[in-house]
């Protein structure tokens, strides 16, 4: 059930990393060792009807040095500055969304996600099936933290809801997206 960043480990660790050498991947529960939770772990196998249901996105958080001075001059989510405000992420108003973050920002300590007009429970490093925090807004991870968020737009009116960093400088550098709810 966990949900792991992978990432190179060979000198010079700090270039491949900023220049985005490093991936993710999910291992789904074993529902034999949760029987108790049975829903909720039917929900995050891949395949099953319960997982059907679910509009599941990998983001990752990340920053990028491009011009070598240890600092980024470029944030984002999944890599393209601005990229879901220019084609944002669509998403049907009825079914639940689930989003499994993963912070890879290199030279800045942290980073963050805030979504808004809606809350979301908050799984963090993706490690249970309960949450960790409930019906909030934003989330601070350090560099590597990965965690689960879900939620919904089902009580929502169609239309566009931003979702972003929550440090200014992020923002106005790239790291700014929307979802465009759908009916």
């Amino acid at each position: 059930m966990p949900r792991y960043l992978y990432h190179y480990h060979t000198t010079p660790f700090k270039r491949h990393l900023h220049k985005g050498m490093y991936g993710a991947f999910i291992i789904d529960p074993d529902p034999q060792k949760h029987p108790e939770l049975k829903e909720k772990v039917n929900s995050r196998l891949l395949g099953t009807p319960e997982n059907q249901q679910w509009q599941e996105l990998l983001m990752v958080m990340n920053g990028f040095d491009t011009n070598f001075d240890d600092e980024n001059e470029v944030y984002a989510v999944n890599t393209i500055p601005h990229a879901f405000t220019k084609q944002p992420i669509i998403i049907e108003r009825n079914r639940p969304v689930r989003v499994y973050l993963i912070n890879v920002t290199e030279f800045d300590p942290i980073n963050s996600f805030h979504l808004h007009a809606n809350f979301f429970d908050y799984y963090d490093h993706g490690t249970t099936l309960t949450p960790t925090q409930r019906t909030i807004d934003t989330v601070i991870q350090c560099q590597g933290q990965r965690g689960i968020l879900e939620f919904s737009f089902a009580k929502h009116s169609p239309g566009s809801y931003m979702f972003h960093a929550h440090q200014s400088e992020f923002v106005e550098l790239g790291w700014m997206s929307l979802f465009e709810v759908i009916a």
